[in-house]
């Protein structure tokens, strides 16, 4: 009878540890979830921190990383990962595309091996014209800060310039380029859209993705 008497009690009590020790479970799993996020929008910032000091940061980059953290701030920890994740991905490509870019460059003798460097040497004052200097190409041109600060746009040289640039991968010391300062959003989309999608490309050869480009 004493026996039975005791089984409610510890019933009771066993019940009410289970419920707290959930609660407490719960809490733990929310919190290793927020750190997941927080995370990965952490890892997102440096990778696009990266792909800036490269100037090969993409535009849209920047606002998902924005829009993750908005996510995370709203509760929303899977959208939040989800978004940071993308941005990571893009900025990871970036650099790829951009080491890539300055490796063919150097192999096919059109530049020098420290040709990416962010120096202003050649632009002229007003901004408005650019001087082309030893080394220069049209990539690390675009990238300069002073210019586009992106190495994405440097289409927009090309296509301001086509009467002096008959192969965009081929420029010389002492030709001084126009610099379009007021290209829309929609003549950098194509810019930069271009400069991605350019496909393979030789020196002395005017390639017909160009062509393409220059008659949108």
């Amino acid at each position: 009878m004493k026996f039975t008497h005791l089984i409610k009690p510890l019933f009771i009590v066993m019940l009410a540890l289970g419920l707290v020790a959930g609660c407490a479970t719960d809490g733990g799993a929310s919190d290793s979830a927020g750190d997941t996020a927080a995370q990965a929008i952490t890892d997102a910032k440096s990778a696009n921190a990266q792909a800036k000091k490269m100037g090969a940061e993409w535009r849209d980059t920047g606002k998902l990383i924005k829009s993750a953290e908005e996510a995370m701030a709203a509760g929303d920890e899977e959208k939040a990962k989800k978004l940071a994740g993308k941005a990571q991905r893009q900025a990871e490509m970036a650099m790829q595309q951009a080491k890539s870019e300055n490796a063919r460059l150097i192999a096919s003798g059109a530049i020098g091996g420290s040709a990416a460097s962010s120096s202003e040497g050649g632009v002229i004052a007003g901004g408005d014209s650019y001087q082309v200097v030893t080394g220069d190409n049209l990539w690390n041109i675009s990238g300069k800060e002073a210019v586009y600060a992106n190495p994405y746009q440097w289409p927009l040289i090309y296509k301001a310039n086509r009467d002096k640039i008959k192969d965009a991968d081929l420029i010389y010391a002492g030709q001084v380029f126009d610099i379009d300062r007021n290209a829309s959003s929609t003549d950098v989309n194509a810019a930069v859209e271009h400069a991605k999608t350019r496909g393979a490309w030789s020196v002395g050869a005017v390639e017909a993705s160009d062509e393409a480009y220059l008659a949108q």
